[in-house]
């Protein structure tokens, strides 16, 4: 099944992955980066799933998410008749559920599901007891229960139960999955109906203080939805994705784990949930990442778990083939002991753009900034591994250096507008240094373009944001020429790479990937602050006829398969979707420009 014929339920704690066949292939209990119990989205169904779907099979006819919220509704017809399935999780009280209802539409239509819980990412199959329509299931840590008026069957050599049953015009079968761990006691059961109206009334409610009111609404406020999706509820924190390992280059191995937090998504989520009127989301936000950036600075990290945990060991779940035969599945992230120098000027920027948009930060969140500050400025001329985790060599990255000028900038912006107390003379010679130094060194004059790294010969889509972060105006000819050399270098049937890995190996993985999303959202960015408005348009229009039928976007898009690649959905993608369709209203970001 393609990436884009699933679509997403969750809780705010975690995320499933509902197919157009009515199989729930990935699941995660209790929370976004815990063990699957449905794995079948990087194996076989062997690997866990839950199906529910009519005895004929085959993939729905139509599906559709209820109007502003996360409650999916899957429709097949048939010749006999018709039937809906209602897929959500709701607001999670004493344990996560998963609440699935059978709606017949009209006449009658033969139903089966199978059920195969395996904990542990696919590897624990679970000890099974049923008792009528009720299956319980239990594997070390983690215990789950199945309630609904439908006979289940165990099947015991292949470790699954299945249930058939018909359903008829105007009747309902509700299913109800709960997990809990293992050692605890069983939580109380939640009615199937009313936990329906209780999530519809919380997306509606939540909804209803959208204050965005631009162009593109409807693709907004499916991508602001998507957003509060991926947010761990209990800490604020926003996860980049739901999924590990969707390959960036099918059948490659450029396979990551991406249900962690990124500091790099900072700025440009708090820019979006603070357009849309979504004060406390970004309060949260921002506090997780006061939280998460606390202790020595040197120490700063690209990604902490959504509780702010430092470490996130890199491991392979070798016994699962991965998609489509794509290996190898990893948990966890290594690149959390990479040096990226960026991530001081974005979480600088974030804590800036906070304070600017009213949010209040105490005298502790200034002091945390200032060393920071004044780690910044001893490691600035350091080569790093970049914005986009390079596992090859470190270099002088450009996007670094200007992210560099971008922590000074922000710094002297506070003590000038803000009043807050600081060396704003220092930092004002460290901005004009880093500034001179991107410019001679960073910058092709024969070519008119800056680089991806000192001497480089390669370009990279994170230029696109010099003119967005202030370090130049959309009108220096510089910046013109950067946004051509993209076009020209980096573009492929209209949408961007991130860099081309094929041409330099600056990353030290073999093959390549797919054209990223967000990169080419931020062309759009660029030509509509250049004055390109249609241009920019057009751009954006095509970036959103790539969601699938639900409004969602992947990381990447294979423009040779006409697919989405890479893990699914993508928050930086949708956090994209929200600031472009900003930008084409005409509100950018306010930033200093030289």
């Amino acid at each position: 099944m393609r990436i884009e014929d699933y679509a997403l339920i969750g809780d705010m704690q975690t995320a499933a992955l509902v197919g157009r066949d009515g199989s729930v292939d990935w699941l995660c209990l209790p929370r976004f980066d815990s063990p699957a119990c449905f794995a079948a989205l990087l194996d076989a169904p062997e690997a866990g799933r839950w199906l529910l779907a009519p005895a004929g099979g085959g993939a729905c006819t139509s599906r559709r998410y209820r109007p502003d919220t996360l409650i999916l509704e899957t429709v097949w017809e048939r010749d006999g008749g018709a039937v809906r399935v209602l897929d959500l999780m709701p607001p999670r009280g004493e344990a996560p559920d998963v609440v699935r209802i059978v709606q017949g539409l009209r006449g009658r239509v033969e139903m089966r599901t199978e059920l195969l819980l395996r904990f542990g990412y696919g590897h624990d199959v679970p000890w099974l007891r049923h008792d009528g329509g009720e299956l319980a299931a239990i594997a070390g840590p983690d215990a789950a229960w199945l309630r609904t008026p439908v006979e289940l069957r165990p099947d015991e050599d292949a470790h699954r139960t299945t249930g058939a049953f018909t359903v008829t015009e105007g009747e309902e079968v509700p299913f109800v999955l709960t997990w809990q761990q293992s050692w605890l006691p069983r939580p109380a059961p939640v009615d199937a109906r009313a936990s329906l109206k209780d999530a519809e009334r919380a997306w509606k409610d939540w909804m209803r203080r959208c204050r965005y009111g631009g162009g593109y609404a409807d693709a907004v406020r499916t991508s602001l939805v998507t957003l509060k999706a991926l947010t761990y509820a209990p800490t604020g924190g926003l996860v980049a994705a739901a999924t590990t390992s969707l390959p960036e280059d099918l059948g490659g191995s450029r396979n990551w784990d991406y249900r962690y937090c990124w500091l790099r998504d900072a700025s440009f989520t708090l820019q979006a949930l603070m357009s849309a009127g979504y004060d406390a989301e970004a309060r949260a936000w921002r506090d997780w990442l006061l939280r998460a950036a606390a202790g020595h600075p040197a120490d700063l990290q690209i990604m902490y778990t959504v509780e702010g945990a430092r470490r996130i060991p890199e491991w392979t779940a070798d016994w699962l083939s991965g998609y489509e035969d794509s290996p190898p599945v990893r948990v966890g992230n290594a690149a959390t002991g990479q040096l990226q120098l960026d991530v001081y000027g974005e979480t600088l920027d974030c804590l800036h753009l906070a304070r600017r948009c009213g949010l209040a930060v105490d005298e502790e969140a200034w002091d945390l900034q200032n060393g920071l500050m004044n780690y910044l400025e001893g490691a600035w001329r350091s080569p790093d591994n970049g914005l986009w985790e390079t596992r090859g060599p470190r270099r002088n990255f450009v996007h670094s250096k200007v992210l560099a000028w971008v922590a000074a900038d922000r710094m002297i912006q506070a003590v000038e507008t803000l009043s807050l107390e600081g060396p704003a003379d220092r930092w004002r010679a460290l901005r004009d240094e880093i500034h001179d130094d991107v410019c001679a060194r960073g910058y092709d004059q024969d070519r008119n373009t800056f680089t991806q790294y000192y001497g480089s010969a390669g370009l990279d889509a994170s230029l696109l944001l010099i003119p967005r972060l202030g370090f130049l105006p959309a009108g220096d000819p510089r910046v013109k020429g950067t946004v051509e050399a993209v076009r020209r270098e980096l573009v492929e049937d209209g949408l961007v790479l991130r860099y081309r890995p094929e041409k330099e190996r600056v990353d030290g993985l073999p093959g390549r990937e797919g054209t990223f999303l967000a990169c080419s959202f931020w062309l759009a960015d660029a030509l509509a602050m250049e004055g390109r408005e249609d241009e920019a348009r057009e751009l954006f229009e095509r970036l959103l006829s790539l969601r699938n039928d639900v409004g969602l976007l992947a990381e990447e898009y294979d423009t040779s398969r006409s697919r989405q690649v890479g893990n699914f959905p993508q928050a930086f993608s949708h956090v994209s979707v929200v600031n472009t369709a900003g930008a084409l209203a005409g509100r950018h970001p306010g930033t200093r420009t030289p």
